[in-house]
C-alpha cells in the first residue's frame, strides 16, 4: 500500500480534521480551529448544520438513488423551489459546480448550432474561474489553470472584467459569439465585484446580440451574497445561472437553471448524469434553502457583511500593507499590497483557518450562522494575525477568547 495514497493535488497543511461544529473544525487530537472560509464557501450553514443532518438521515432511510430515467418527488420539488427562487424555468441537476458550467457552455453551443452557427463562441473574463474540467479550465481566465493541459477547448473568447467597451469590440468583429458567462464576483480572482452598470450593459448587449446571458454563481449563489443570487442584487435576470458549493452545505450538488429559450434547448440525449439529483442531495439541499429563508439569513449575511466591512476599515485605516476591503454580504476580501502566503500557515498557529487567493487577498467566507460574537471573535483574530504578519505593534487588539457555545464532541 502507498504510503501517501492520495493523488498530490492540493498543498495541504498538516492538519487533520476530525468533525467540526458551526465554524469550528476540530482536528483529532481535540484542537479547534475558526474556518473563516466555510469549505470555501460550501458549508455556509455552518459545519453539521442539524437540519441538513435530520434531512439527510430521514432521506437515507427511504432512497438514496434511483435513475434520472424515472421521476422522483423530491426532485422535483427542489427544481419547482430552486425556478421560484431564482425566476428561472428549469434546472438540470448535476453534482459540482464545474458540471453545472459545463451543462452551461454545452447549453451555449446547442443555441448557436440551432441558429446556424457553426463554431459558437462564448465570451468569458479575465481573472475568471469555472472549474477544473477541460472545458471549464479553458473558460477561466487564469494561465496558472491552464499550463500543462493543453490543448485547450476552442470556442472561448477572453475580455477584460467590468470593461463594456471590451464586450462591444467583440459584438462588432466576431459573428460566432453565442453567450457571456461571467461571475458576478470574481472569488479565485481577488474578490473584484462586478459593476452595478457593467452587468446591467452586458445583459442590454446580450439581448441586443441575441446571445445568452450566462451567470456563473457557484461561488456566490445560496445565500452568499445577501440574496439567494448575486444577480438579485442587480435587477436583472440572466438566460442561465450555474450554483453548486453551498447549495447542500458539504453534500455534493450543482445546478444549471435555465429560462426562456435557453431552458428548452436540452433534449433526452443531449445531456445527463448519473448522479445528478439524487434524492440524498435533493433532501440536503432543500433543507439548506428552507434554513436560508426560515432564519432570515440572507438579510443576515448582509448586516453582518456590513458591520464587518467596516470593523475591518476601521482596523486597517491609514496602515500601508492593506490596499483595499471590499465585499458583497459575507463574501470579503482583504487585499495587501503584497503576496502573502505566509499568512496561511502563521494563522494556523493561531487557531484560524485562512484562505488567500490571486497571492494577495484574504477572502473570508465565513457561515451565515455566525453569532455576534464569533464574528467579532473572527475579525480580531484576522486583525491580530495581519499585524503581527506585517510587524505593524500598533494598537494590536487583544485577542478576546474564543466564543462559548459552540463545543465539539468527540466522534
Amino acid at each position: 500500500m502507498a504510503d501517501q495514497p492520495l493523488l498530490n493535488t492540493y498543498g495541504r497543511l498538516p492538519i487533520i480534521f476530525d468533525h467540526g461544529q458551526g465554524p469550528w473544525l476540530f482536528d483529532i487530537e481535540g484542537r479547534r480551529y475558526f474556518d473563516t472560509f466555510s469549505g470555501i464557501a460550501v458549508s455556509g450553514l455552518g459545519h453539521s448544520h442539524p437540519a441538513v443532518t435530520k434531512a439527510i438521515q430521514v432521506q437515507s432511510e427511504k432512497l438514496l438513488h434511483c435513475s434520472n430515467l424515472f421521476h422522483t418527488a423530491i426532485q422535483h420539488k427542489l427544481a419547482q423551489e430552486l425556478c421560484s427562487y431564482s425566476g428561472m424555468d428549469g434546472v438540470f441537476l448535476a453534482n459540482s459546480g464545474a458540471e453545472a458550467n459545463e451543462a452551461a457552455i454545452k447549453l451555449a453551443r446547442l443555441y448557436g448550432h440551432g441558429r446556424g452557427i457553426d463554431a459558437p463562441a462564448i465570451v468569458v473574463m479575465e481573472r475568471s474561474f469555472h472549474g477544473r474540467t477541460l472545458a471549464t479550465l479553458t473558460a477561466t481566465g487564469n494561465r496558472k489553470v491552464h499550463a500543462g493541459f493543453e490543448p485547450l477547448v476552442s470556442g472561448f473568447i477572453r475580455v477584460p472584467f467590468n470593461d463594456i467597451g471590451a464586450l462591444e469590440a467583440v459584438a462588432s468583429s466576431n459573428r460566432n459569439v453565442v453567450a457571456v458567462l461571467l461571475e458576478p464576483v470574481l472569488g479565485e480572482g481577488g474578490l473584484i465585484l462586478a459593476d452595478e452598470q457593467w452587468l446591467r450593459d452586458v445583459r442590454k448587449l446580450c439581448d441586443q446580440q441575441h446571445w445568452l446571458m450566462m451567470l456563473d454563481e457557484v461561488q456566490t449563489g445560496n445565500g452568499r451574497s445577501g440574496q439567494l443570487f448575486a444577480y438579485q442584487h442587480f435587477g436583472i435576470l440572466p438566460d442561465i445561472v450555474t450554483t453548486a458549493k453551498g447549495l447542500g452545505n458539504g453534500f455534493p450538488i450543482g445546478a444549471c437553471l435555465a429560462r426562456g429559450k435557453a431552458a428548452h434547448l436540452f433534449k433526452p440525449g443531449h445531456h445527463g448524469s448519473t448522479f445528478g439529483g439524487n434524492a440524498l442531495a435533493c433532501a440536503a439541499a432543500l433543507a439548506v434553502l428552507d434554513t436560508l429563508h426560515s432564519e432570515h439569513l440572507m438579510q443576515r449575511a448582509r448586516d453582518l457583511g456590513t458591520r464587518i466591512v467596516a470593523q475591518l476599515e476601521k482596523a486597517f485605516s491609514g496602515v500601508d500593507y492593506v490596499k483595499a476591503i471590499r465585499g458583497l454580504g459575507l463574501m470579503i476580501g482583504i487585499e495587501m499590497t503584497s503576496e502573502c502566503p505566509e499568512l496561511v500557515p502563521l494563522a494556523k498557529t493561531q487557531g484560524l483557518l485562512l484562505n488567500v487567493t490571486s497571492e494577495r487577498v484574504i477572502r473570508l467566507l465565513p457561515a451565515l450562522t455566525l453569532t455576534d460574537a464569533e464574528a467579532d471573535f473572527m475579525v480580531e483574530r484576522v486583525v491580530r494575525i495581519i499585524k503581527l504578519y506585517a510587524g505593524d505593534d500598533r494598537q494590536r487588539p487583544r485577542t478576546p477568547p474564543p466564543p462559548e457555545g459552540r463545543r465539539g464532541t468527540s466522534h
